[in-house]
């Protein structure tokens, strides 16, 4: 009688793995484990075993550069690379950029996206634009923390003073040496009919405004803009100078105070 001593094999196997106490298989590494059919790879290594991440990614936008600062060196390496783009607003960091010997994902990204004030946005949206008496004061009046010169308290004086002569018929304008507008009108109102008076404005007046939230203010001049209508009426408004310009100081003062705390160089421009 012939035996097979294969099937003999295998059925000691079978026995010996099910009297053998189970033994529970390290994560994080690579095990091999003896079948009944030989030899099989188990790979514990992969995130889904693991909880963690294979390497970085992401991308984190912050709105100011102490919090740019503080993300950039908690994740930041030499070969890091950072990048302006005074278009977009934008500071970009590649955390993980290639090296100059070797690539790497770049899929590890920290965005310093700037965010104008509503003060800002404000005083731009009636830039150049000519709005009716009261509709002015007002303006005036909600933005008397903004005024520097004139002083805020002369601003509303001449706020009310314009709210004041809101039922006028103006006739004439008249540019003093000093440099104010000086406005005649006759009262129009039943009470003070036939009532002369004088309204007196700058020509310009400094405001203070916080382009970005988290950054410094600066100082803008504004001109005094007017129409004189047909009717009597009286349009005012007001044209900033070169606000452009500002913007573009304090973006590239924010660029400075990043340099100013990273070792990396700043490009201008924006990663691929």
């Amino acid at each position: 009688m012939s035996i097979d001593t294969t099937d003999n094999a295998r059925a000691l196997i079978t026995f010996a793995q099910q009297a053998a106490a189970p033994v529970a298989l390290e994560v994080g590494k690579y095990h091999v484990v003896r079948t009944a059919d030989g030899f099989r790879t188990v790979d514990l290594t992969t995130p889904e075993h693991t909880g963690i991440p294979e390497r970085k990614v992401g991308s984190t936008t912050v709105r100011d550069a102490t919090s740019f600062a503080a993300y950039f060196d908690k994740h930041s390496d030499s070969d890091t690379e950072v990048y302006a783009d005074a278009d977009r607003l934008t500071v970009t960091a590649v955390l993980d950029a290639h090296t100059a010997t070797a690539a790497r994902w770049s899929g590890h990204r920290l965005t310093l996206s700037l965010r104008k004030t509503d003060a800002w946005d404000q005083w731009l949206r009636n830039d150049g634009q000519l709005m009716g008496q009261e509709a002015f004061a007002e303006f005036l009046e909600d933005h008397l923390p903004e005024l520097l010169e004139p002083s805020a308290a002369e601003m509303l004086e001449i706020a009310q003073s314009i709210q004041g002569a809101t039922k006028a018929e103006f006739q004439s304008s008249t540019r003093l040496s000093s440099g104010q507008r000086q406005f005649a009108f006759v009262e129009t109102v039943t009470a003070k009919a036939g009532q002369k008076g004088q309204l007196t404005i700058p020509e310009t007046f400094v405001i203070g405004l916080v382009p970005f939230e988290g950054s410094e203010g600066y100082r803008l001049t504004a001109r005094f803009r007017y129409r004189l209508g047909r009717d009597g009426g009286l349009t005012l408004g007001y044209k900033l100078e070169r606000p452009g310009d500002i913007l573009r100081t304090a973006f590239q003062d924010v660029v400075k105070t990043i340099g100013e705390q990273i070792d990396q160089p700043i490009m201008n421009g924006t990663p691929a």
